[in-house]
């Protein structure tokens, strides 16, 4: 194992990772934003993890140039940008953090729903041109107004709470059962949620199901006046026609935080068809962006990263198989061994193992389809012909060791 991993940083990810990864014995290259091409590239040359954000791609190409790479973390919720099957075919571990924003996109979602039935952006705006318009018409509190969440996880849940707490009526619909909070309520299709909600927000992943899946067809289910709000995935929402529905006078205002083409950097053009919409809040990808979300992240995620170098552990990786034993004993050798998943290569170790008269102390496999991955503790010996051995195997993917204290 190198003495001196390095780990780099892209997209400004919050600073509490460098601590934590510098603690861990990492040496961390910080870039503020996100990276492509062969500016990409000369920066993974050396990296041994690599923690990215929404904006950088890790795709097929990366992992076949850069073997390196033991792990990538995605400092953020979905890991749409790597290419999972790629990072697995080179034993990188990918790991993520689903969960740990769920309270800035929830509590963004019900403030954007007060503000869309309370016209507080259009009076704003009027104040900035100099128009002083009190009028009460079209304006109205969210308490007894039915909120229609399309997609029941972690936060569409938050927000089912937060928005009861309102005083709103709750009505949910997702593709699997889940257990209602508060007074919430299911319904059994799209279409019968999209027919009684007065506000309707998405919290669905992209997915081949979920893409364009909210358009023209779906608009003209939902009663006049009705409110979108979109801060889960740019490709769900066919904006063209979301833009006609509201030009129209259709719908009553959507607030959109996600985008099918977003800018890669802080200060890039930005284009949409949401753009000079009447009722339209539009916000930069931010559902997320909070300082207490992002410290959240960056802990969550470098923890994972730092346990994944020292101890192994892919407890929550999203493409490896999730393996974790108890911290390493003192004396004992770990050895750490990504194989294809074929038979007979756990006896090929042992048989190994066994030759050389060393003891195996602990063991876990777990597997997928394609790939197996195995800890082996044993007694710490001074061979490494026998390392070697086990390396050279033709099932091996990638194979590493770290030691407990002497």
């Amino acid at each position: 194992m190198p003495h001196s991993p390095k780990a780099l940083l892209l997209e400004s990810i919050h600073p509490v990772a460098d601590a934590i990864l510098t603690g861990a014995g990492f040496q961390v290259r910080r870039v503020a934003g996100s990276l492509a091409g062969s500016d990409l590239n000369h920066a993974l040359a050396e990296a041994s993890v690599v923690g990215i954000r929404s904006k950088t791609e890790l795709r097929a190409v990366h992992f076949a140039k850069h073997p390196n790479l033991l792990a990538v973390g995605c400092f953020c919720i979905g890991t749409n940008q790597v290419d999972l099957i790629a990072a697995e075919a080179i034993g990188s571990a990918v790991f993520n953090s689903p969960f740990s924003n769920t309270r800035s996109v929830a509590e963004m979602t019900v403030a954007e729903a007060i503000c869309l039935f309370r016209k507080l952006f259009e009076k704003s705006a009027q104040l900035h041109a100099g128009k002083w318009d009190k009028s009460a018409s079209h304006s109205h509190e969210v308490r007894g107004r039915v909120l229609g969440i399309v997609g029941y996880g972690h936060i569409g849940s938050q927000v089912s709470v937060l928005a009861e707490s309102l005083g709103m009526r709750v009505i949910f619909f997702d593709i699997a059962r889940k257990l209602p909070l508060g007074n919430a309520q299911s319904r059994p299709t799209l279409e019968a949620l999209l027919r009684e909600a007065d506000c309707v927000t998405l919290h669905v992943p992209e997915t081949p199901q979920t893409s364009g899946f909210m358009g023209q067809k779906q608009f003209a289910l939902m009663k006049p006046g009705t409110i979108l709000i979109n801060n889960a995935r740019g490709s769900v929402v066919d904006l063209d026609a979301l833009s006609a529905a509201l030009r129209s006078g259709a719908l009553g205002g959507a607030a959109i935080d996600v985008f099918p083409i977003e800018p890669a950097a802080t200060g890039d053009p930005f284009t949409s068809p949401m753009q000079s919409c009447p009722s339209a809040i539009l916000t930069p990808h931010i559902g997320g962006s909070t300082e207490e979300a992002q410290e959240s992240i960056a802990t969550e995620v470098a923890e994972k990263l730092a346990r994944f170098w020292h101890h192994g552990s892919t407890d929550t990786s999203v493409n490896l198989p999730q393996v974790d034993l108890p911290v390493l004993r003192e004396g004992q050798l770990r050895i750490l061994h990504v194989h294809r998943n074929v038979p007979g290569v756990l006896g090929s170790m042992h048989t190994l193992l066994a030759q050389a008269g060393i003891n195996i102390n602990a063991e876990y496999l777990q597997s997928n389809p394609r790939t197996s991955y195995v800890i082996l503790d044993v007694e710490r010996f001074e061979d490494p012909k026998l390392l070697d051995g086990i390396g050279a195997m033709p099932e091996t993917i990638r194979m590493r060791t770290t030691s407990g204290p002497a």
